[in-house]
């Protein structure tokens, strides 16, 4: 893993020394696996801002869902650009060089979450992206055409979709939704979000696939299954991530001048899993901090997590660590088969 980290840091001492980041903003959408602290200042239990959360993370505990850095944070670096901070921590001037929205438990769907508190839905996000696009960033521009040519530049990633299984589908047994169907419905509302985003400047996207749920802890310690996942509940993602792809060249075809790219989250995430070693890992199957409920929860505060977290895929029940971070960040900028185009490419397009 720290060759990956070597890499990250080159890059940004490139672009610093070259005196010009590859992209003038990257935004950020999602879910807990990208949100870097918006929940902290919402009334939900989703919080991550104690330790062990953060314990490898140069800011502390911030409110990240892991050890040490997320994948925005490693492509934030790969661009030369500072870690985009959470929207709503924003009190002064709106940074030109990009926000992050996203909210922890929050899904596509507007009821995703609501269960555990307030967190931000995927509308509720794009919400803030208009208002910080009509409201705070004309302010550091010339005009209206130069706002769309710097919107135009920038990257925009998004991860978000999960919770709509495991916290909406899963837990309530009254929906009537096929697995097909409730791919789709979700599939509809993010194309419908991605427009938005589109009508507001962004062209550049990447959408990370959801990732294999049924293998992580706070499933597989609750459900009865064979093997190292619960394969049904993968199955059950299967539906959505396997029309991503065409829903993404749909936008992107009739979008003008927009790139709608996807990130193999899904089959990238499995491997590891399934071969460890391949990613410098050693325990793909248990949480690295002691978590309420057995093991199939968030980190007890304060306690300390384990020794080795950068050898293990998850750091609590729910959320991956630093290492699975980095590997999905840096295969979405130099690897064809898991981003196309790389983030390598998207910022000379």
């Amino acid at each position: 893993m720290s060759t990956l980290i070597i890499f990250s840091v080159l890059h940004l001492l490139i672009s610093l020394v070259c005196g010009a980041p590859l992209a003038p903003a990257l935004y950020v959408f999602g879910d807990s696996l990208f949100d870097s602290g918006n929940n902290n200042l919402l009334p939900t239990v989703s919080k991550a801002n104690f330790k062990p959360y953060g314990v490898d993370f140069a800011k502390g505990d911030t409110g990240r869902f892991t050890n040490g850095r997320l994948v925005p944070d490693f492509i934030a670096e790969f661009l030369g650009l500072p870690y985009p901070p959470p929207c709503i921590s924003i009190r002064t001037s709106t940074p030109v060089t990009g926000l992050n929205y996203a909210s922890a438990s929050c899904g596509i769907l507007p009821e995703t979450g609501q269960s555990t508190g307030k967190c931000l839905s995927l509308d509720d996000q794009v919400d803030l992206f208009q208002r910080t696009v009509k409201s705070s960033l004309p302010n550091h521009f010339e005009g209206p055409n130069e706002l769309m040519e710097y919107l135009s530049k920038s990257i925009f990633v998004v991860c978000i979709g999960s919770n709509d299984y495991m916290g909406n589908y899963l837990s309530d047994t009254s929906k009537h939704n096929s697995p097909q169907e409730f791919a789709h419905l979700l599939l509809d509302k993010l194309s419908q979000h991605f427009q938005r985003l589109y009508n507001l400047g962004a062209r550049k996207v990447v959408m990370y696939e959801i990732g294999p749920i049924g293998c992580i802890p706070s499933m597989t310690r609750k459900i009865t299954h064979k093997g190292k996942c619960a394969e049904e509940l993968n199955e059950l993602v299967s539906y959505f991530n396997d029309n991503l792809l065409g829903m993404l060249q749909n936008l992107t075809s009739t979008l003008p001048n927009s790139i709608f790219a996807r990130g193999l989250a899904y089959s990238l995430g499995y491997d590891a899993i399934m071969n460890p070693s391949k990613y410098g890992l050693l325990d793909t199957s248990n949480p690295c901090c002691k978590t309420w409920a057995n093991g199939t929860s968030a980190c007890i505060p304060k306690l300390k997590p384990c020794p080795n977290p950068d050898q293990h895929y998850f750091f609590d029940a729910y959320h991956l660590t630093e290492s699975v971070y980095s590997v999905l960040a840096s295969h979405c900028i130099n690897d064809r088969s898991v981003c196309s185009p790389t983030l390598k490419e998207l910022v000379q397009m």
